[in-house]
């Protein structure tokens, strides 16, 4: 196989008149920008959807745009949605902001048919942006020629504000209504920048891998044809309550108050003065809110409302309720590390020295508020013992999260769908001198011009060839590297990405039964 990216230059000089830098849609003409130095036509800030603003908030979003845009210059990234730290519009980030990227390397045509990979990128659904994938690594490390995607989605109060009032006068979800919509858009207009529409292929970390799994098990798992493969990086297990959950009652109810709108009457009522109040108000109320759960990472993100998220996810892999796909899906050694030292309450902030196990409980219960104090025991005590991790609640505290939220979700969704005979990839990023910490391994594919000592070089070439060759194949494979084999029910054997190392390993007994344990509070701690 001839790498990609040794073609890029020649292929670029061969382009000439058919180029594909300019697009027809059905609403509006989209002129990309051509760099003949990488060989790629970058297509930013193409609007899928009608601004998510006034009546619009909070409903699902309208898409292809209603109105004709004419002659559009893509040539730039479009505003990114508003992250939970802003109390207004930038010219960064603004309510307005449901733009995607389309990616395609310079000799394409509109006959070209070549596969889609679309990413959504992380940061919790309370922050992040399509900014933050660059597709040149994709694109020029891609054994074969691939067409890359981005786009924005909603996010925090404006893309996952929850309760009985958003239920009777909007739709809940609305971020990954966005990510749905966008997909839609993928169906419909990838062909006119010579995709294929019947080979997709999305891909997410952290909050963008979760939404790969909500979109895995949508609307009861129902096959829309929307996409063909997945890709998850570091997929959380989020708390995902009812809408109506006394904790999202109260988020909502706290949210409404800072916002001016508690004392508007009912519920539509309410909903109507939060939809008439400007976007610096909505964006500091969301700060506000946030600013009170102080033991939190990220309390405002997808819940389950009974149409989209029919199930959570434990329940929803546990029935086979899931879109049945191959996926690629992994996670890193140290995903629990440092978070607890982000939250502004010491009493759960398990690196201040003088953290005890109640510090540790704090934590964890700041993430899965219904977790109990029977339950927490029995994993101190049982699955792990405080020296285990030399004494250290820290240590003990990081362990934990990363099990619960990242580690063993991965190993969930594997075991499910390998249950179900379809082709599963399991990975494990563990890299001493990159970092093995939560979206360590991202440096293998948007870490712009950044030079590695030869073994780190060796290993993130071939995962570039492993995830680029799985969206354009379905089956991840490297030149010269390692054949990645198709992993069991019980998540092994899973391939180990270590600098000079890339081997397969057995998932350990001992990690299989804290992840059922876990799984098996599913019922208690809402996942």
């Amino acid at each position: 196989m001839v790498t990609f990216s040794l073609l890029f230059l020649s292929i670029a000089a061969a382009a000439s008149a058919a180029e594909l830098s300019t697009v027809t849609l059905d609403y509006g003409t989209f002129t990309g920008r051509t760099n003949t130095s990488n060989g790629i036509i970058y297509f930013e800030g193409v609007r899928f959807a009608d601004p998510p603003i006034g009546e619009l908030r909070w409903r699902a979003p309208v898409s292809p745009p209603s109105t004709h845009l004419g002659n559009v210059n893509a040539t730039k990234l479009g505003s990114a949605c508003i992250d939970d730290t802003q109390t207004s519009s930038s010219a960064q980030e603004d309510e307005d902001c449901l733009f995607g990227n389309v990616y395609i390397p310079i000799a394409t045509t509109a006959k070209s048919k070549l596969p889609v990979l679309v990413y959504f990128h992380g940061g919790g659904f309370e922050f992040g942006s399509s900014a933050d994938a660059p597709p040149e690594n994709i694109l020029l490390g891609s054994a074969e020629p691939l067409i890359f995607v981005t786009f924005d989605y909603r996010l925090g109060q404006f893309g996952f504000l929850a309760g009985t009032p958003v239920h009777q006068s909007g739709q809940l979800n609305v971020g990954l209504l966005d990510q749905r919509a966008a997909l839609e858009w993928v169906q419909t207009f990838i062909g006119q920048f010579g995709g294929d529409s019947s080979r997709v292929t999305i891909w997410g970390q952290s909050a963008g891998a979760g939404s790969v799994m909500f979109h895995l098990m949508a609307e009861g798992g129902e096959n829309r044809a929307l996409f063909h493969r997945a890709m998850a990086d570091s997929v959380p297990l989020i708390f995902s309550p009812q809408y109506n959950d006394t904790f999202i009652e109260n988020l909502f109810t706290q949210f409404a108050g800072f916002a001016g709108c508690g004392d508007s009457g009912n519920g539509p009522a309410i909903m109507a003065c939060l939809r008439a109040a400007p976007t610096a108000t909505i964006a500091t109320a969301g700060k506000n809110t946030l600013a009170n759960r102080t033991s939190a990472l990220y309390p405002i993100g997808p819940i389950t409302d009974g149409l989209f998220l029919r199930e959570r996810p434990v329940e929803a892999f546990r029935n086979g309720n899931f879109v049945r796909v191959p996926v690629l899906i992994g996670s890193n050694t140290n995903e629990g590390s440092h978070w607890s030292s982000t939250l502004p309450n010491p009493a759960a902030n398990t690196s201040e020295p003088n953290a005890t196990e109640t510090t540790v409980f704090n934590f964890v219960a700041g993430q899965y508020p219904q977790i109990s104090q029977a339950s927490f025991q029995t994993a101190i005590h049982q699955l792990y013992p405080l020296a285990d991790y030399n004494n250290s609640f820290s240590l003990q505290g990081q362990q934990i999260y990363g099990e619960m939220r990242y580690i063993c979700t991965g190993l969930m969704v594997t075991s499910a769908l390998a249950n179900a005979g379809l082709d599963t990839y399991q990975y494990h990023w563990d890299n001493p001198t990159l970092g093995s910490n939560h979206a360590g391994e991202l440096v293998a594919f948007f870490n712009g011009d950044e030079v590695f000592d030869p073994a780190d070089e060796t290993l993130v070439q071939a995962m570039r060839r492993y995830w680029t060759s799985f969206a354009t194949s379905g089956t991840p494979v490297a030149d010269g590297a390692l054949s990645w084999k198709l992993s069991g029910n019980n998540g092994s054997p899973r391939i180990l990405l270590h600098p000079g190392d890339i081997v397969m390993e057995q998932v350990t007994n001992e990690l299989t039964e804290r992840c059922a344990f876990w799984h098996g509070l599913a019922s208690e701690i809402l996942t």
